[in-house]
């Protein structure tokens, strides 16, 4: 079995969840007493947000640095806004990074779907780092209005730092923070 490093710790709450959908999905696979070997190189969420997310890379690189001395086969960044670093990060470590939005893109193309929509922090929604990888494979990405990208930015925030309902609902309607 493969050995996963995840930089975590931003949250903590996503970080769970990674683990959790990993393990889940390794046993699902293998059956049995089977999870994934993985090492989670926990970050302190409030260091990150000292420097900004614009201001991260470093702790970030560092984090995957230290996992790849551990000798693991590939990194998992555990939280759609680590993501802005990606490429960065891959260029300077021969492990290879899982990135979600490309995995994500995946599925979504296999089902057959040419438009999707994407919730998550007002920064993961408006910047082009997480909308530029589905759009060169011919998905279209919709973003909701201002007014409502601030209103799910603070429902998700709160649900990531503070771990409360996985689910809420917004005018009538059900989102999933997946």
């Amino acid at each position: 079995m493969k050995k996963i490093g995840l930089v975590g710790g931003l949250s903590w709450t996503s970080t769970e969840d990674y683990y959790r959908y990993i393990n889940e999905g390794v046993n699902k696979h293998l059956g049995g007493l089977n999870y994934a070997e993985c090492i989670i190189y926990s970050l302190n969420f409030g260091e990150v947000q000292k420097v900004s997310w614009e201001n991260s890379y470093e702790l970030l690189l560092n984090a995957s640095k230290k996992l790849e001395r551990i000798d693991v086969d590939a990194i998992v960044l555990c939280a759609n806004t680590a993501h802005l670093f990606a490429a960065e990060i891959q260029k300077e470590i021969s492990s290879p990074i899982i990135h979600i939005v490309t995995e994500t893109s995946n599925v979504i193309i296999d089902k057959g779907l040419t438009k999707v929509g994407l919730l998550g922090t007002v920064f993961t929604m408006e910047k082009n780092f997480y909308r530029d990888k589905p759009e060169e494979r011919g998905l279209s990405v919709l973003i909701p209005r201002i007014k409502r990208r601030k209103g799910f930015n603070t429902i998700h925030s709160k649900r990531r730092i503070r771990k409360r309902n996985s689910k809420r609902r917004i005018q009538g309607k059900y989102y999933f923070n997946c």
